[in-house]
């Protein structure tokens, strides 16, 4: 049995009986990375010899009784668009392959500061963009549970390394569906918090209206601990929000009677497979019978979420990815004769090709004659798409429905058909758009696969999110299988 199949709470009840050190998990997660992941491929960049320093110094800690909390002496993957100082930050672009930044994402710090131990960088899609993690420059991570698929994207480094047994937990970032759909393919728990529920300070940026960081975990409880301890405001981040951070673990009883589930018709209706919607129903029965009630409602806005999303998310790319130009940092093109010459290159052998097409996209989008006609008329959907939450919220406290129409699919079927490709994030974007928290808990297999139950909630309102994940999941025992590797 490996050290990471016990939660949280029980490691952390083992490092103070000192039946178990810092270094030991340290060393679980290294042996575990050398056995599996030259198979999984979900590690970029490891941090050996930092992670066991650190460990010899928290193991000194808990030798002299000082207090602990309840991450300390965790370890955790990161996903490699979260800046890490003095450890290789790449986005797993060719432009930033040599970045080593000199300073940490806020998130690190305040990881840093429960004590957990940073193991390494995780692939992903490039600067997020992708559905497969097919997209990276660097490897193909593919799926614990049938190597021949896709762990999904663009976080699909950070949930599969959780899958394989390598980290206890780790970070991603959600910009239409990026924890929740590869945590889905995965069989593991993501959460996609409301946002501004955390600071974007240090996250490469994507699309920043969008972009949100969040946990990837084995258990409803473990991501509740990571959500406490990285939420809250920060000065170094205008756009994260000023409110309260309650003890998300505190409502984690088990106990849903009387909690009202919308179901939206459109989540389950066309291009959703049987068996995923066979599941979501299969789960309501299980809220029912713990004293839930649910209804069909609509969401009648959500048809145009897939063209809304890659409208605004790529207009925002185009602006944000204009800083890599080969001038301070990153790759830079040999031979230019000019500046123009310089910027042309250094982007062209930089970039890949899902980046350059969403940069091209996004630049028409926004110029001259056409921003009214498409960008500015997306961001007038996108209004209606929040107003249609915001109507169903008023009489339904969580909104419950499939993450994903399908299983994972096969690595390259899909990498060839940007439009299929992006239909995945159907059932995801849609939340991403509102700004509202979503998750994804493990809810079934088909062939072999497993499926997530998404369960969306109102802003700032991750506890009931939280509440109905933990009671299905308690109910349930498919967040205790675990693939073979």
């Amino acid at each position: 049995m490996s050290l990471f199949d016990q939660k949280a709470a029980d490691l952390q009840e083992l490092l103070l009986k000192k039946e178990l050190s810092v270094t030991d998990l340290v060393q679980e997660a290294y042996t575990r990375i050398k056995d599996v992941d030259e198979k999984v491929q979900a590690f970029l960049t490891l941090d050996e010899e930092n992670a066991f320093n650190q460990a010899k110094q928290l193991d000194s800690l808990l030798a002299a009784g000082e207090k602990t909390g309840p991450l300390f002496g965790l370890p955790i993957g990161i996903k490699d668009n979260i800046v890490t100082k003095n450890l290789r930050t790449t986005c797993s672009s060719r432009i930033l392959e040599n970045f080593n930044p000199i300073y940490n994402a806020t998130v690190m710090e305040k990881l840093h500061n429960a004590g957990t131990i940073t193991i390494g960088k995780l692939n992903m899609d490039e600067f997020a963009m992708g559905s497969s993690t097919e997209n990276s420059y660097y490897m193909n991570t593919k799926n614990p549970w049938n190597l021949d698929t896709v762990p999904g994207g663009s976080s699909g480094g950070s949930a599969a390394a959780v899958a394989a047994g390598e980290v206890l937990f780790s970070l991603g970032s959600d910009t239409g569906g990026s924890i929740r759909q590869p945590a889905a393919y995965c069989g593991v728990v993501g959460l996609k918090p409301t946002y501004g529920r955390i600071s974007r300070f240090g996250l490469v940026a994507f699309a920043s209206s969008l972009d949100q960081i969040g946990p990837i975990t084995r258990t409803v409880e473990d991501n509740a601990f990571l959500l406490n301890a990285i939420s809250g405001v920060d000065p170094m981040d205008s756009t994260s929000a000023n409110v309260a951070v309650p003890d998300f673990t505190k409502g984690l009883t088990g106990d849903i009677k009387g909690l009202k589930i919308a179901v939206p018709k459109e989540y389950l209706g066309e291009g959703v497979s049987e068996e995923v919607r066979q599941s979501v129903l299969d789960a309501l029965k299980v809220l029912e019978k713990l004293g839930a009630t649910w209804e069909e409602v609509s969401l009648p806005h959500s048809k145009y979420a897939l063209a809304t999303y890659y409208l605004l998310s790529s207009s925002e790319a185009s602006a944000n990815l204009s800083r890599f130009d080969g001038i301070r940092y990153g790759y830079r093109a040999d031979n230019a004769e000019s500046l123009i010459e310089l910027y042309k290159q250094t982007r062209a052998e930089g970039f890949g090709d899902e980046v350059k097409r969403r940069i091209m996209l996004g630049t028409f989008a926004l110029s001259s004659g056409y921003y009214d006609a498409y960008y500015k008329k997306a961001q007038k959907v996108r209004t209606l798409i929040k107003k249609d939450f915001e109507d169903v919220f008023e009489k339904y406290d969580v909104i419950v429905g499939p993450t994903t129409p399908t299983p994972a699919f096969k690595i390259g079927e899909k990498v060839n058909d940007p439009l299929t490709m992006y239909a995945n994030d159907i059932l995801t974007i849609p939340v991403n758009l509102a700004g509202v928290p979503g998750i994804s808990v493990p809810c079934g297999f088909s062939n072999g696969l497993p499926l997530g139950l998404q369960i969306i909630g109102k802003h700032f309102d991750e506890e009931s999110v939280y509440k109905v994940a933990y009671a299905y999941e308690q109910a349930t025992d498919y967040h205790k299988q675990k693939p073979t590797l």
